[in-house]
């Protein structure tokens, strides 16, 4: 670990003295390209060189035989040390990326459709408190204000990390307004989460795809529009089909369903790849799946539990308003706990 954390430190070095030529000052997309790759580095350089120094005030200690000093030395290098090993696991590539999130009523009839509708603000209200741009891309909704599927796009840097742990069935537990008798009803959502993927780095070919434009419509005349601005994409050998239709210019429906479509095909093909790792080492947070029941918020009890990490807080209503630190904050910390014990059991 020490020639790898040394080699870390020599090209943070580098980068530094490179970044300061007339050369690369000048070349402002070079000095992007290169300042990515130092702020990528940067917390591991910080924390080895806060460990090179507790080291050195250990021996520093022995020699004067100040074992107060020395223990305080030494509790802060396994610190150090315990931090970088967390730093040096290998990073989700698609951690930086901007998110697609799509969100499905499922079984429940209009009680999941408007529970779709919460987790719709939900998800946009924690993106604009991280001051994301939020972007709707097609909405099929229904005459009492529920959703039936909606597909948005939250652009920020290291959007995709914050809520990659969000797919799955979400379901909700509450008394719907329209029940006289008080009786809790349960119904689903399914949420899928994907990276924005760029097409240049997950190429489709055009060849493959079937583009169809029709009229945007919506419940109550909502998003209605009286030109085929509306853009339908179908990717033939899979069979994948895209709607986007809540823009007026047909360029832009184009544009984000050409986004999503990549992202999905992008998802399916590092599904398969990593099916077999999957397989033999499933992580403790979950397999991202679809089908898989992840959370739970009940109502009557003000309770969000998720049963992946088996984490229960009772502030369902901050939770719904964007609150979201907590739950994301823990699942992380759960996924690097899963990924050291599988790096130390190897």
């Amino acid at each position: 670990m020490l020639e790898k954390l040394l080699e870390i430190e020599e090209k943070f070095k580098e980068l530094e003295a490179r970044m300061q030529t007339s050369e690369v000052y000048s070349d402002p997309a070079l000095y992007a390209k290169l300042a990515r790759e130092q702020k990528e580095i940067t917390p591991v350089v910080t924390v080895f060189r806060r460990l090179t120094r507790f080291r050195e005030d250990m021996e520093a200690a022995l020699e004067l035989d100040d074992r107060d000093e020395y223990e305080a030395a030494r509790l802060g290098a396994e610190t150090a040390e315990e931090e970088i090993k967390l730093l040096l696991l290998p990073r989700d590539p698609n951690d930086d990326k901007s998110v697609i999130i799509e969100i499905r009523g499922g079984a429940g009839g209009e009680e999941a459709a408007l529970f779709a509708n919460s987790l719709y603000r939900m998800y946009t209200m924690y993106g604009e408190s991280r001051r994301w741009k939020v972007e709707i891309a097609n909405l099929n909704d229904t005459e009492l204000g529920g959703i039936k599927e909606v597909s948005f796009i939250i652009e920020g840097d290291g959007a995709y990390s914050r809520f990659k742990f969000e797919s799955g069935v979400h379901r909700v537990q509450r008394v719907p307004d329209t029940e006289s008798s008080g009786r809790i009803h349960t119904s689903t959502v399914t949420v899928a989460v994907l990276p924005e993927v760029e097409e240049v780095d997950f190429a489709v070919n055009p060849s493959d795809l079937q583009i169809d434009t029709f009229r945007s419509s919506g419940a109550g005349g909502q998003h209605v529009n009286k030109t085929e601005s509306a853009i339908r994409i179908t990717h033939l050998p899979t069979g994948t089909v895209v709607e986007c239709q809540d823009e007026r210019s047909q360029h832009k429906n184009r544009e984000r369903a050409m986004k999503i479509l990549t992202s999905r095909l992008y998802e399916e093909e590092e599904r398969k790849k990593n099916a077999l790792l999957a397989a033999e080492r499933k992580s403790q947070v979950g397999t991202g799946d679809r089908s898989e029941r992840i959370r739970t918020y009940n109502y009557p009890q003000g309770r969000v539990t998720d049963h992946r990490i088996g984490l229960t807080l009772y502030k369902l209503d901050a939770v719904l308003n964007g609150d979201l630190d907590e739950i994301i904050d823990a699942l992380n910390m759960a996924d690097q706990a899963e990924k050291l014990r599988a790096t130390e059991g190897e």
